[in-house]
């Protein structure tokens, strides 16, 4: 199942697990990346809170925690080069995995079209 937040990051989710990262609307707004922070594992994270930055020459912005859960793994390729997240941002930039504390928080979140139509 594939979500989105209003701030732009995306999921992926497989049962109690989400792969998370910046959308591609989000990517082409930043341009070219040179700095991602991403959260630790093991860190909880609660909706809506800062859980890691994404810096580009123009701007820095913060990527937010899309639902509460606790960080399982981080995709450290997406920190050491940037330049991932910009050009694959839903597949090889995933950013974080995180679980859920609750799956069906998940159905508050925007679907593809309702995304398609905050970015048109």
């Amino acid at each position: 199942m594939l979500k989105f937040t209003q701030d732009h990051e995306w999921l992926k989710i497989d049962g109690d697990i989400a792969t998370v990262g910046i959308t591609p609307h989000a990517a082409k707004l930043l341009g070219d990346l040179v700095f991602v922070e991403l959260p630790k594992v093991g860190a909880k994270l609660k909706k809506g809170a800062p859980s890691g930055v994404v810096e580009s020459v123009k701007t820095a912005s913060d990527v937010y925690a899309p639902l509460d859960g606790e960080v399982i793994e981080v995709n450290q390729t997406a920190a050491d080069d940037p330049a991932v997240v910009s050009a694959d941002p839903t597949t090889a930039g995933w950013l974080y995995k995180l679980r859920l504390a609750n799956t069906a928080d998940a159905e508050t979140l925007l679907d593809e079209a309702a995304y398609a139509k905050l970015t048109a």
